[in-house]
C-alpha cells in the first residue's frame, strides 16, 4: 500500500476522509488478525504503512477542525 501525501488527504472532502480512515481501519484489524494466527503475511510492511496513513488521516482531520473551531 501506497502511502497517502498530506496533499492527496487535503483534497478529499470529508466524507471522503470519513470512508478511506474506515476502510484503512477494517483493513488493518484484518491484518492484524492474520498475524495474530500465525499466518505469514503478504507484506510484512502492509501494517506499518496503514498505520501510517490512518495517522496522516488523522492528522490532517485534526487540523482542519482547528482552524474551523478557531483554536
Amino acid at each position: 500500500m501506497p502511502l497517502l501525501k498530506p496533499e492527496e488527504i487535503r483534497a478529499m472532502s470529508d466524507q471522503e476522509r470519513e470512508d478511506k480512515l474506515k476502510e484503512m481501519r477494517d483493513e488493518l484489524f484484518h491484518e492484524r488478525g492474520q498475524a495474530a494466527m500465525g499466518g505469514a503475511p503478504e507484506s510484512p510492511g502492509r501494517i506499518k504503512a496503514l498505520r501510517k496513513n490512518i495517522a496522516r488521516i488523522l492528522t490532517v482531520m485534526n487540523e482542519e477542525k482547528k482552524t474551523k473551531g478557531g483554536n
